[in-house]
């Protein structure tokens, strides 16, 4: 099922600013607020549209980058947290080989980390 695309224009007053805890936050102050202008919606944060009018945006930091080794199924990437990841996706109707795929591309995701050494 296709996401819907949503476009509102709007004439307003944008601040941007970093909390305490150092996610990025947005605040959009139309000219002519009104409840129920924008939808709330989730993304890489959450913006939703408060009852006095204002639209708020509170982005979510990325914790890890973008794969360094892209595999069939699986891929790995470096977090800016600390951790490596390991994913491995495998659609439904190839269940009955999810062990033998997990281990060939496990032995190479091994093999590329030791390289990385």
């Amino acid at each position: 099922m296709a996401k819907e695309k949503f476009t509102k224009t709007l004439s307003a007053l944008v601040a941007v600013s970093m909390t305490e805890t150092g996610m990025d936050y947005v605040q959009v102050m139309p000219d002519n607020p009104r409840v129920g202008l924008v939808k709330p919606f989730h993304g890489r944060g959450y913006g939703q549209m408060l009852s006095n009018g204002t639209f708020d945006f509170v982005r979510r930091p990325r914790t890890h980058g973008k794969p360094v080794l892209k595999l069939p199924h699986s891929s790995v990437s470096y977090g800016k947290d600390g951790y490596d990841r390991y994913t491995f996706v495998l659609p439904n109707e190839k269940r009955a080989e999810f062990a033998k795929l997990l281990k060939q591309e496990s032995v190479k995701v091994i093999k590329f980390m030791n390289d990385q050494k």
